[in-house]
């Protein structure tokens, strides 16, 4: 049984910080406990049953794991892993696949082992990086934007917005493009491809001028790269006319890509900047300049952080800051909408979509998938998590297209387009869904009160025991009680109210 969005054993673990080396499995002689913790973390709890020992080895253990624990104490680490043998094993339906044969697919006709690779980006930026990122699973990388530039970063260029535990949820960069020399990261592709010919390289370019664009292209696919990456979107490399610059103009879009195009031939990619309206017209403008797919999206504007006290926002250099882009999981609602922008254009049909966004676990990079992705790139979760959370990636979607009864990964790809509308007046409006108050999780702290009186219907009042009692003639059915509710102790009845015959 696929696991629901929310994860019940994920509160616990706000205090788990995921350490390398864990000191958690050098306690533990019966199995790794930081990996099934990590399973957890990236909701792929049904993974982690696939490597539990047939017998609970935690029954009658005084838990020196959580005794060796950087926090000890503070991660139940044999409640968790009590849970995955008492409640998530017995509603496990589906073996773990004996491999990966369900998540090849293919980059514009490049095979691909699985869809995930490395975005462009400081993670896939010399040869020791990806070299790492290939050995722990990932199926290609776009290397970080190579350019003619002298490169010179400042410091610190990275600020976040952190949520429960210290988790980052939003991210800004002020960073730039490979600090390398074009001649160093040739050397780099011809090192990869020798070492790692099945590994895709995407290589991401940027050049000043028609004849750089397409002296970059030719440059990368003659030392080995198997397809490039036009990054016409970073927002900070926008002055004289670079990056999200170009992306803005359409007429410039497709005659640089037909520049690049014109210089190589393996598969060019367009990258689009989500600092636009609408994607469509960049999109299309690609296309026409010989495009044979379209990446998207790179990081949003942004500023994050005004210090109260210094007046400056973060990062702060010397005194002074910059708009700069913005990732993480916070940026994912905003990526996925122009993915399905894309994936229902019609001038788009037939090209190849690689997304990114905000991907953490797999069940993100299944909602890319859903509404048009062909493949997925990964970057911020990768910057605070690491290289291994390929591992989750992989075998949560591959469980789940088990599951599902699905043969190849592509044959998800698209599937949430149909249901969905850029307007919402094609929605039914004439039924409300009420809240279900479920009783036994129900503590009451009056949360779902608060919020419906404040910010909702005036629809909830708490009776004598602190228990939430539903106005159905005043309630809407918008669900924000749902929402609100820390402990998940409200969910959507199944009874509908049929307001057409009022």
């Amino acid at each position: 049984m696929i696991q629901n969005k929310t994860i019940i054993g994920r509160p616990d673990l706000v205090r788990c910080t995921l350490c390398l080396d864990a000191p958690c499995d050098a306690a533990c002689p019966a199995m790794s406990p930081a990996g099934l913790l990590r399973s957890i973390w990236f909701e792929n709890e049904q993974g982690a049953v696939s490597r539990l020992p047939e017998n609970n080895p935690c029954v009658g253990c005084q838990a020196p794991c959580e005794e060796k624990c950087v926090r000890p104490g503070e991660v139940k680490i044999k409640a968790l892993i009590g849970r995955l043998y008492d409640e998530v094993k017995p509603e496990t339906e589906t073996e773990m696949p004996e491999d990966e044969s369900r998540l090849a697919c293919d980059l514009c006709g490049i095979p691909l082992e699985n869809p995930f690779l490395l975005s462009s980006s400081v993670v896939a930026s010399n040869y020791d990086m990806c070299a790492r990122a290939f050995e722990a699973g990932w199926a290609g990388v776009c290397y970080k934007t190579i350019c003619s530039m002298d490169i010179h970063e400042a410091s610190p260029r990275f600020s976040a917005i952190t949520g429960e535990g210290g988790s980052m949820i939003g991210f800004k960069n002020i960073e730039q493009l490979s600090d390398h020399s074009v001649k160093e990261n040739m050397e780099i592709f011809r090192r990869l491809k020798e070492k790692y010919p099945s590994k895709v390289i995407l290589a991401s370019i940027m050049g000043q001028n028609e004849e750089e664009w397409g002296e970059l292209a030719r440059l990368c696919e003659e030392n080995g790269a198997d397809a490039v990456e036009l990054n016409f979107s970073c927002p900070n490399m926008a002055e004289g006319g670079l990056g999200s610059d170009i992306g803005q103009v359409p007429e410039l879009v497709e005659r640089l890509t037909a520049a690049a195009k014109r210089a190589c031939h393996i598969p060019v990619l367009a990258k689009l900047t989500p600092n636009v309206m609408s994607m469509g017209p960049a999109a299309e403008a690609a296309i026409r300049g010989g495009a044979d797919g379209i990446a998207a999206i790179n990081t949003i504007k942004s500023v994050t952080n005004v210090s109260i006290h210094t007046y400056v926002s973060s990062p702060a250099v010397r005194g002074r800051s910059a708009v700069g882009g913005y990732s993480g999981n916070a940026v994912k609602p905003i990526a996925l909408r122009f993915i399905a922008e894309l994936g229902q254009n019609e001038a788009l049909i037939g090209k190849h979509i690689t997304a990114m966004g905000g991907v953490e676990t797999w069940k993100d990079a299944l909602e890319y998938l859903l509404l048009g992705g062909g493949s997925i790139q990964v970057t911020t979760a990768v910057m605070q998590y690491g290289y291994r959370i390929i591992d989750d990636l992989k075998s949560g979607l591959n469980l789940y297209l088990k599951e599902k009864g699905f043969d190849h990964v592509k044959d998800v790809v698209g599937l949430g387009l149909d249901s969905l509308s850029a307007s919402t007046d094609i929605l039914e409006r004439d039924t409300i869904l009420f809240p279900k108050f479920i009783r036994e999780k129900c503590i009451g702290c009056g949360r779902c009160m608060i919020s419906c009186m404040d910010g909702g219907h005036q629809a909830i009042s708490l009776d004598e025991n602190r228990r939430p009692v539903l106005n159905g003639k005043k309630c809407v059915g918008c669900h924000l009680c749902i929402l609100v509710c820390p402990q998940r102790a409200i969910s959507s009845a199944r009874k509908r109210i049929d307001r057409s015959k009022d």
